[in-house]
């Protein structure tokens, strides 16, 4: 008798058991030795139906898989139980039953493989005397109950908008950091710019000033040397025409006047002022040119040792210095004039 490969023949002789044939070339006496049972050695898998279990924290749910197993003892496989697949696929059912209800719902998904493991241990520690070894087991399919498939669903959408609003109130986070650190820079630069600006304003400022004081002392210094002694009174002047002259601005601007505390200072800078040329008419001025006497323009000349300021002028040195002392009393006469004029029409 031939016995193919990956089978295990179990051979009685009248009724008990004799031998188990090997693969290959077998001898039988016919009528006193009879094959018995017939046993595979190759890896079988059985389908474990879907069956119903509660978990630990009382959640219904109906699972099956699928389990691997193979024959080691064919002997142990035929006399040991009288159907290996049926006894197998039960203990597969109760020992899945029994390590579900140790654990939650959410080991379930998260514990999956662990929970193969304890299937399987289990299996071949109560299989041991059937001389079946169970290879692996796999969970195929976990149906849950409808209300309980929408409190997941739920759930899951809850953490994707948690999880969403965590990514955009960080983005909003970053987003205001980074607005905040450019408005922080452009203003230290604008500051920093204005500090530029100001100093440079403040600087040129100063030296304007400090020109129009150089300016205004060296005029006051010609017109002090003009009138020879009278710079006090030139001076008195400017302040004057600058009083009434800034006085006059103001009428300009608004209808409102700005009087001062006492409004007869006015007057008193008026009657200065015509006191002044009054007496500037009456200085009498030369032609002769020396170091301390400018001419007309405002010019000093070298000393000339051969010409003396006291000294009496001439008849056409006289009948010139006479004309332009009329001129200058004409001039005089006419700012004197126009002043009385502007400072009644502004009072």
């Amino acid at each position: 008798m031939f016995v193919p490969q990956q089978e295990a023949w179990l051979v009685e002789r009248m009724g008990a058991f004799h031998r188990v044939l090997e693969p290959g070339l077998n001898l039988l006496i016919p009528v006193i030795d009879r094959v018995k049972y017939v046993q595979s050695l190759k890896e079988i898998a059985i389908d474990i139906p879907q069956q119903s279990a509660i978990t630990a924290d009382n959640v219904g749910l109906s699972i099956d898989g699928v389990l691997y197993l193979k024959v080691q003892d064919p002997y142990l496989a035929s006399y040991g139980v009288e159907d290996p697949e049926f006894a197998v696929t039960q203990l597969a059912q109760t020992t899945m039953r029994s390590e579900l209800g140790k654990i939650t719902l959410d080991s379930v998904f998260k514990e999956r493989e662990s929970l193969n493991i304890a299937i399987v241990e289990a299996i071949n520690k109560a299989s041991a005397s059937w001389g079946i070894d169970c290879l692996r087991y796999e969970i195929r399919d976990i149906k849950l109950p409808p209300r309980v498939t929408e409190a997941m669903q739920m759930q899951v959408e809850a953490e994707r908008k948690k999880r969403a609003a965590i990514l955009e109130s960080e983005g909003v986070r970053e987003a205001d950091i980074n607005v905040a650190e450019g408005q922080k820079k452009a203003r230290v630069l604008a500051s920093e710019a204005q500090q530029v600006e100001l100093v440079n304003r403040a600087q040129g400022e100063a030296e304007a000033l400090e020109r129009k004081a150089k300016a205004k002392a060296a005029a006051l210094r010609i017109v002090a040397n003009s009138l020879a002694g009278c710079g006090k009174d030139a001076a008195s002047l400017a302040v004057a025409e600058q009083y009434v002259a800034a006085f006059s601005e103001l009428a300009k601007e608004t209808n409102t006047i700005l009087l001062p505390a006492n409004s007869g200072d006015m007057s008193s800078m008026v009657a200065q002022a015509l006191g002044i040329y009054q007496k500037l008419q009456a200085t009498p001025f030369y032609t002769g040119k020396n170091k301390d006497s400018p001419d007309r323009e405002g010019n000093f000349a070298a000393h000339d040792p051969g010409i003396d300021p006291a000294e009496p002028l001439s008849s056409n040195e006289g009948q010139n210095s006479t004309r332009e002392k009329k001129a200058e009393a004409n001039d005089l006469k006419q700012s004197e004039d126009k002043l009385i004029d502007e400072i009644l029409t502004k009072k």
